[in-house]
């Protein structure tokens, strides 16, 4: 049977080889820091999105906050993180199809690019890395963790063994930053990534880009996924009202989630099909900018958000404490132990600083562990 099912992959394997443009990333190319057979019916990166499909870190994605701290409590329609991963899987795929890419590099990609994320999206991200900065293990950037995850993290800390090209798109995915044009870097080695890594923990800004043009494209998708989509739940929301949209955006982009991802595809479709990098045309991306800032005013930055962003705060400081003090008193009865560091192998164990570990485990959590923890250590239940 695996003589069949080898001749059988091989022929599909060939064809779907044969339908790649002259720009596409191939398979045969990729490797992995740790070599190993190949599977009998999967490419690698179709490995690497199975991997990262079935891992604990993925299944989380539900139970975290895209933009809207604790909505999702009361509105189960509000936008989660397991929601954007999946709208950035379908948007890329369908660039990366027209542009003659390998859609299973992007849809790996896409998948992992932010298992990282700690709870309360951004604001959370913002408040966990102040605390490892005053911890002394620098800045904390979701990216880096994403990465971090697939690699010390998953498997009781073995890692997911995934490959350069996979883990390069996952690292390199900036959502925040903005850019019209993204030209992949190729010569790359595991030395740049690691220095990335270091130089963004140390506060420092770095110009960085992709490998691969697979992994420029969900960058780019990143923001087209978002955008349209938070504005959608801040009218949800009651934050916002259609009407109040920026009218020369909307003429441009339109004024529904739909109609702002049709027009930015096509303009990265139209810009970068048969060329070395991945674009919008000028237009689109200028007013894509204006409706960033748009966003920023008066989303991102609303009262109700900042009063959420401020509980956040004060929690995850007083959370991170309780974590490093459980280490340093070795409370085995804490949830860093029960939940995390005895489900880690020695290699983990002796690799990370205490206060790694406790940015790691606050990281893991989902909005409703966290707010459970908080709970169970503020208010204790009185017998």
């Amino acid at each position: 049977m695996n003589d069949k099912l080898n001749s059988i992959f091989t022929d599909i394997k060939a064809k779907h080889d044969a339908l790649l443009g002259n720009r596409a990333f191939r398979d045969k190319n990729a490797w992995r820091g740790k070599a190993e057979d190949e599977d009998l019916m999967r490419s690698r990166f179709a490995v690497d999105r199975d991997r990262i499909l079935y891992s604990g870190a993925y299944r989380r994605y539900h139970g975290k906050t895209q933009v809207f701290s604790f909505t999702n409590l009361i509105d189960e329609e509000m936008t989660n993180r397991n929601l954007h991963i999946a709208y950035v899987s379908q948007i890329s795929r369908t660039i990366g199809k027209y542009l003659g890419l390998n859609t299973e590099l992007i849809e790996a990609i896409a998948l992992g690019h932010d298992l990282g994320h700690c709870p309360f999206g951004h604001d959370g991200e913002k408040a966990l890395s102040n605390c490892c900065h005053e911890a002394g293990i620098g800045h904390f950037h979701h990216n880096i963790e994403s990465l971090h995850i697939v690699d010390h993290i998953s498997r009781k800390g073995r890692g997911l063994n995934l490959t350069f090209q996979v883990r390069d798109g996952i690292i390199s995915h900036d959502g925040e930053v903005h850019n019209t044009q993204l030209r992949p870097k190729a010569d790359k080695n595991e030395d740049d990534i690691r220095a990335y890594a270091e130089a963004k923990k140390n506060g420092e800004s770095v110009q960085w880009m992709p490998a691969t043009l697979e992994g420029c494209v969900v960058r780019i998708t990143d923001t087209i996924a978002y955008i349209g989509q938070d504005i959608e739940d801040a009218i949800r929301y009651n934050i916002l009202k259609r009407d109040e949209l920026p009218e020369e955006q909307v003429r441009y982009l339109g004024n529904t989630n739909s109609q702002i991802i049709d027009t930015l595809i096509k303009s990265v479709i139209t810009n970068s099909y048969e060329q070395d990098f991945i674009a919008f045309d000028e237009e689109s991306s200028e007013q894509l900018l204006e409706l960033k800032k748009f966003n920023y005013r008066r989303i991102y930055t609303d009262e109700n958000v900042k009063q959420s962003n401020a509980v956040i705060h004060r929690t995850m400081r007083i959370m991170f404490e309780k974590y490093m003090d459980d280490i340093r008193k070795e409370n085995t009865d804490s949830k860093i132990y029960k939940h995390f560091l005895n489900h880690k192998n020695k290699q983990y164990l002796e690799s990370f600083q205490p206060a790694e570990k406790v940015r790691d485990f606050i990281a893991t959590m989902t909005d409703r562990y966290y707010n459970e923890e908080v709970k169970a250590y503020m208010l204790p239940w009185q017998g």
